[in-house]
Formats: C-alpha cells, sequence, structure tokens
C-alpha cells in the first residue's frame, strides 16, 4: 500500500445563525477582526483545511487542521512541503512518517504555528487511512479505549447579560448537562458577578472559567482565589500563554485547578509546563497537535499524574472525530469540551452526522475515524 494522492480543501461554512455576535465597527466582508477584550483574529464563518489521502488501492483518509484565520496557510504547507514527502509513502507507518515530516523543517517552526497545523491535518489523515486499512477504529489502533462513551461539559453562553446567561444554563440543565465553561476575561469583578449569576442558580453545577489569556498575575490571583472560595471547576489560560512563570506561581497559590493547552503544539512545550508545574489541567487541541502528537502528551502528562481534558473550539466534524478517539484512549481524561455553536456546523461536511452531546459522545466504533467527508458538499461551499 502507497501514498498515491494529497488533496487539500479549504472550507468556509457560515453558521445558520449569528454565532459570534456583533462584529466591530469598520469590520466587513471577509475582514478578520478583534473582539476585544479577547486578542485574537476571528471571523464570522467556520473555516478550516481539510486533507484526504488516498493510497493506490483506493482507501483514503481525511485530517483537518484547527485554521480559524487563513486555511490557505497551513493549505500552502500541505500542498508544497509535506505532499511531496508523502506521496509513495506506506501510510500504515503513521509514527515513522510523523518522524519523516517533523524533520522537513526542523529549524524553521517544525513543531509549532502554521506548519503544527499542517502537520495535525496530515498526521489525523494518516490514523484514518491505516484505522480502514486495519478495519479497526483509530481508538484501537493507539491501544484501546477506556470508556465506550466520552463525557463532555458545555462550552460557552453566548448571552449579554448574566440573567439570560443563568437562563440558557438552566436549559442545559434541563437536558441533563452537568459541567459548563464560562467565556470570560471581563474583569475581575465582571467574570465573578457572571459565576455567580450561573452557579448560584444552579448549585449542581460543575463551573470552570475560561479567562482567554486576559490578566496580570495580580489580577489573576485575585480572580483565583475567589473562584477558590466558590469551589470552582477549573480555570483556564488566566495569563498570556508565553507565562509559564506566572502560571506556574498562580497554580502554587490557589486551589482551583489552571487549565492550559490551545496555545500549544507539542510534547516538549507540554513538558515544560508540567516541569514547572504550572498547568493542573492539559487541553491539547487534537485538531493543532494531530492524534501522534496528542497521544505523546498524554503520556508526558500520565507521568506528572496530571489529567488530560482535550481542547476543541471551531474545528468541523473530521477534527471533532478525531479527538473524540483521543479522548476515549487516555485514562484520565475529564471531559471532552461540547461547543454547541460548533456542533451545530460540524456535521455539515459529512456524509453522516455526528450523534451525540452535550452530555456525552458514543465512541466511534467504525474503521479509522468513523466519519467521511460529503465531497459535493465541499464543491457547493
Amino acid at each position: 500500500m502507497r501514498i498515491e494522492h494529497v488533496e487539500t480543501h479549504v472550507v468556509k461554512l457560515r453558521p445558520p445563525e449569528a454565532y459570534l455576535g456583533a462584529r466591530p465597527d469598520g469590520a466587513h466582508g471577509d475582514d478578520y477582526y478583534l473582539r476585544p477584550p479577547w486578542r485574537s483574529l476571528y471571523s464570522d464563518r467556520f473555516e478550516t483545511l481539510l486533507v484526504k489521502l488516498t493510497a493506490d488501492d483506493g482507501t483514503y483518509g481525511w485530517g483537518e487542521a484547527l485554521a480559524p484565520v487563513a486555511p490557505e496557510v497551513p493549505q500552502a504547507i500541505v500542498d508544497r512541503l509535506l505532499a511531496p514527502a508523502l506521496r509513495g509513502q506506506d501510510p500504515r507507518r503513521v509514527r515513522p512518517l510523523w518522524s519523516r515530516l517533523t524533520g522537513l523543517m526542523r529549524e524553521r517552526g517544525h513543531l509549532v504555528g502554521h506548519q503544527a497545523d499542517a502537520l495535525a491535518a496530515v498526521d489525523t489523515a494518516l490514523w484514518d487511512l491505516a484505522g480502514k486499512a486495519y478495519g479497526m477504529p483509530v481508538h484501537a489502533l493507539l491501544g484501546g479505549a477506556y470508556r465506550t462513551q466520552v463525557p463532555t461539559y458545555v462550552s460557552g453562553l453566548p448571552r449579554s447579560t448574566d440573567a439570560e446567561r443563568a437562563a440558557l444554563a438552566a436549559d442545559w440543565v434541563r437536558q441533563g448537562v452537568r459541567a459548563i465553561k464560562l467565556h470570560l476575561g471581563n474583569g475581575v469583578d465582571a467574570d465573578l458577578a457572571t459565576y455567580d449569576a450561573v452557579a448560584a442558580a444552579h448549585p449542581d453545577l460543575r463551573v470552570a472559567v475560561d479567562a482567554h489569556w486576559a490578566y496580570d498575575t495580580a489580577d489573576a490571583l485575585r480572580l483565583g482565589r475567589a473562584l477558590d472560595e466558590r469551589r470552582a471547576w477549573f480555570l483556564e489560560a488566566p495569563l498570556v500563554p508565553e507565562d509559564v512563570e506566572g502560571h506556574r506561581e498562580l497554580a502554587a497559590a490557589i486551589a482551583t485547578p489552571v487549565a492550559v493547552g490551545e496555545a500549544l503544539r507539542n510534547r516538549y512545550e507540554f513538558r515544560a509546563w508540567l516541569a514547572a508545574r504550572a498547568v493542573d489541567l492539559c487541553q491539547p487541541d487534537v485538531a493543532r497537535t494531530g492524534i501522534t502528537e496528542a497521544m505523546a502528551i498524554a503520556e508526558v502528562a500520565a507521568a506528572h499524574h496530571v489529567p488530560v481534558a482535550p481542547h476543541h473550539s471551531v474545528g468541523l466534524g473530521v477534527a471533532v472525530a478525531a479527538g473524540l478517539h483521543v479522548a476515549a484512549a487516555v485514562e484520565a481524561m475529564p471531559a471532552f469540551e461540547f461547543q454547541p455553536g460548533t456542533m451545530r456546523v460540524a456535521s455539515r461536511i459529512l456524509t453522516v452526522p455526528l450523534t451525540g452531546g452535550p452530555v456525552c459522545f458514543p465512541v466511534p466504533d467504525s474503521p479509522g475515524l468513523g466519519v467521511d467527508v460529503d465531497l459535493s458538499l465541499l464543491e457547493d461551499l
């Protein structure tokens, strides 16, 4: 078996309803824009990169990169740098190919940034193809699933007021949800007011806070100590993502677990955070790490007795499926992130919709990832 074809597909889906809220003044058309207080660029659309690898016997695998803006950049990396090194190779040799591909740009940011995103898509496609070749689900190739259902938490309550957020949380609770993450970073007092409005109305709900890297050490400490009093589930991304020492100081000073991971791409970055005791809950995003590296990260975390809760934001159906296989194969895995807005559109590219959520997902048991992309749908986008 040899890889014959490497195809890349840029996808830009508009959600069926407003997902990111009002655009700022001056943003229009296809512009990317900021959403203060958060610092990253955002898009009105669900943008992603799909990669299809096809072997000489017709077997194929799909992968997806988390590329919420400018998916054309990792597409160019796959087309120009990775595809020539893949053609003619045995796709069942997933880990040797991972080593081959990462070595191509070793002194040029080979494990981070857009290069890592492109690698993640290719790596996931290799695992999907290998699973189909062996007639086994990916989690079986990873050593087996620890669970048949992947527990989830609802990520975000996209409403304008705390009263509306509490009401939306009540809707989720009625559907069986017992854990929610709030997307905050609006100032310590405002964050605590939102937390209290949601938690007070639903005392059995586990509530986490994502601060989106918004705080300095002093305010993060003040927020963290207040969350200690409230027995919060975890505090995610409290400081800028390059401040390992600040996160270490914060983690040592508060009881609420500090969660980090969406900005990291590889086991070496996570190892530095874990060795410094700067993270209590690792959150790798499989569409940014790939399956090979996600499992390596999980092993490094396990050696430090730290659980792994895979991050998921705007990746579509292939990325969700890859994350579920990893979540199934990791022993210390408290929950997988369920993004309601994303899940409303994630299956629009698939031949068969994903099932599951918002409480849990069944672990896929079909060969490979257990999902397939409808190319005719991509042509209509």
